[in-house]
């Protein structure tokens, strides 16, 4: 099992980012409270805040968890892949597709997509810095054996986050107007045409 799912599983049994998945699943970002989450989980509001700070930090907690979760399935299953940039592609289009089905986040774009504007047009998240971190060491693993092309690999994996976040945010409006699972293909050429030498 792999240090990132390790993390990622063993925080999803934290009862605190259960009760705060619980919430925002109720009823969204913008109403779940920290007592919400204190009462779902059986414990004082203080030891909530003891132990996350504030509700911002739980819920990033949360979000991270989740997609740190979805990154490492991912990644489980594309390891037969022969390259480094076959394996962070297909996991991309993997991830990109669970996602959009994701009920965490498909609530937070139903409730509240205000919230995550900003980390569209101002600045990342510590997910999506997470994220980022993890796809610069796939790109380094690439290069090394050829398969991805040389360059930053930071900037590398921003930019392939970049194009996957946008097709992740755009699920719903192409999903009106192509069949299903037609947009996987479309972000696989985009992913592999980039990174490729």
């Amino acid at each position: 099992m792999s240090s990132q799912r390790h993390i990622a599983l063993a925080a999803l049994e934290d009862p605190l980012l259960s009760a705060a998945r619980a919430c925002v699943l109720d009823v969204g970002l913008r109403r779940t409270t920290l007592a919400d989450v204190a009462r779902r989980a059986g414990v004082s509001r203080m030891t909530v805040y003891r132990q996350y700070g504030d509700l911002s930090s739980i819920v990033s907690a949360l979000l991270t968890t989740e997609l740190l979760g979805l990154l490492a399935a991912a990644r489980d299953d594309v390891a037969g892949l022969s390259t480094a940039r076959e394996r962070l592609v297909e996991a991309g289009v993997l991830v990109v597709d669970r996602l959009a089905h994701h009920p965490l986040w498909c609530k937070v774009l139903d409730l509240d997509p205000e919230l995550l504007l900003p980390l569209v047009v101002d600045r990342f998240g510590s997910t999506q810095q997470a994220t980022v971190d993890l796809l610069a060491e796939q790109v380094v693993q690439g290069q090394a054996d050829g398969s991805v092309r040389a360059g930053d690999p930071r900037l590398l994996a921003t930019c392939a986050l970049l194009t996957a976040q946008s097709f992740v945010f755009s699920a719903r409006v192409v999903a009106d107007q192509f069949p299903e699972g037609v947009t996987g293909g479309e972000l696989r050429r985009l992913l592999d045409g980039y990174l490729r030498p």
